[in-house]
């Protein structure tokens, strides 16, 4: 009785969708099955007989195992090479607890090329099962059904509670009655400085309680020419010129930027605090030149300056804190903003979000909810990237190590000024649209109510869009 051959077991990537498919086909005058075994195809030759009764057996049989080992959830992050150790050792820590579940980590370092990848994965119907998105772009991921609600995990969970977390970061991830991704970081934006420049040109260095005239002050006697050729060396300050940076300002001299939070319908820079704080933001390029113009940042961004020790101050969140260790050059702090009328920052909070298409939810959920718990939130906290989100490990060493910056305890003393900009479906592309026209002020290509008209009248639509959309 000739004998089945067993031919074409050999590895093939497939698409996760490919396992446990069972296939069968016709190969010369052999039929064959076809079993992909954890998206390894395993082709299986029979002739006649008993043969194929017996293979097809041990084929549900392999497909059995194959689905009762592999629980894999894929799992998106971005960041530098500190930020991608610290989320491998998070997920090595997962499989000691779960070796039941396998975490296929996707790593994209650069923030734009992460986004849009996510993007694609989504329109191609193949996002990864979880993922980490900002708050403030969360929205147009829920309004289109891409993303599974949160909120009745996190009331169930037996490992971490609502309670645990700063309510400033939980809040702006909830939308439409529902908590869409759990917080993994708070941060406020600060001012990173080098404290080197301040002593040796004999500025005082910034308080905690400084104000906008101190800072100002700072900026303009650290802006210098340093060879006299007339062309600056040393800018006082580098920040980026965008709605999301004048925004803390805004609200630092009681104005808003939208006319509502909840249902927000207009921009509202035209009101005098908030003209008042754009044009105070545009004087520091235009009027005192104490950052850099256009061409001088085309040429040298400001960070780069900053960590080349010829700028003095620089806007950033805690995200630059992993890079900004790596100056041996000089010594760097931090200070809070400087200060207006009213106490206000403005929040950078990323959060860990599920797919709805996540085949394994219940897998989905456990890493999540492990990534948020005391132990996986310490882990990450080694990057330094995150102010933990939540209370316990945000006022621990894992966070307070004593490493540079020397005054993080600034990213705790300021949460309770925090504030969020809008959850809606069109924010990003209203805060886009919005920042170009910041920009063109600060550059000094258009005034400032020039700006503000234009932000206003442009940005019109997409608060339609968004109400059409039911996305507010």
């Amino acid at each position: 009785m000739p004998q089945p051959a067993y031919k074409n077991l050999t590895a093939d990537c497939r698409p996760p969708t490919a396992r446990g498919v069972v296939s069968t086909g016709v190969t010369g005058r052999h039929r064959f099955l076809t079993v992909y075994l954890c998206s390894l195809p395993i082709r299986i030759i029979f002739v006649r007989g008993w043969w194929q009764l017996l293979l097809l057996i041990l084929g549900i049989l392999l497909l059995t195992a194959c689905r009762g080992r592999s629980r894999a959830i894929t799992f998106a992050v971005f960041g530098d090479p500190a930020e991608l150790a610290a989320y491998e050792s998070l997920v090595d820590a997962f499989h000691q607890q779960h070796s039941e579940i396998t975490i296929e980590l996707q790593h994209i370092p650069g923030q734009n090329d992460y986004r849009q990848r996510l993007a694609a994965q989504f329109t191609a119907g193949a996002p990864p099962d979880v993922f980490l998105l900002n708050y403030r772009r969360m929205a147009p991921f829920a309004v289109d059904g891409g993303l599974e609600p949160l909120t009745s995990y996190l009331t169930n969970s037996d490992l971490i509670q609502e309670a645990d977390f700063y309510p400033a970061t939980i809040v702006p991830f909830k939308w439409q009655g529902e908590l869409w991704c759990i917080p993994q970081n708070v941060s406020s934006l600060v001012v990173y400085y080098n404290r080197d420049l301040f002593l040796s040109a004999g500025v005082p260095l910034p308080t905690d309680s400084w104000t906008r005239d101190d800072f100002l002050a700072a900026a303009l006697a650290l802006t210098q020419d340093t060879d006299g050729d007339g062309i600056t060396d040393q800018y006082g300050v580098g920040l980026e010129a965008s709605l999301f940076r004048l925004a803390p300002f805004v609200w630092q001299n009681g104005g808003e930027v939208v006319d509502d939070l909840d249902n927000p319908t207009r921009l509202t820079l035209d009101t005098p605090p908030a003209r008042a704080a754009f044009q105070w933001l545009v004087d520091l390029q235009l009027r005192h030149q104490v950052a850099p113009s256009r061409v001088a940042e085309a040429a040298e961004s400001s960070e780069s300056r900053f960590l080349n020790g010829r700028l003095a101050m620089f806007f950033n969140s805690r995200r630059g804190v992993p890079t900004y260790r790596t100056i041996n050059s000089f010594t760097w702090d931090i200070a809070p903003l400087p200060a207006g009328p009213v106490p206000a920052g403005i929040l950078h909070s990323d959060g860990y979000c599920m797919a709805a298409a996540a085949q394994n939810k219940t897998a989905a959920w456990t890493f999540i909810e492990f990534a948020n718990s005391v132990k996986g939130q310490t882990i990450i906290a080694a990057s330094g990237r995150t102010v933990p989100s939540l209370i316990t490990v945000a006022q621990s060493p894992a966070f307070l190590d004593g490493l540079p910056p020397a005054s993080s305890h600034l990213f705790l003393d300021t949460i309770p000024m925090l504030r969020a900009v809008p959850t809606m479906s069109r924010w990003i592309a209203i805060e886009e649209t919005a920042g170009r026209e910041v920009e063109r002020a600060f550059y000094g290509e258009a005034t400032v109510d020039e700006a503000i008209a234009a932000a206003i009248q442009l940005t019109q639509p997409e608060f339609e869009r968004a109400r059409e959309q039911g996305g507010q």
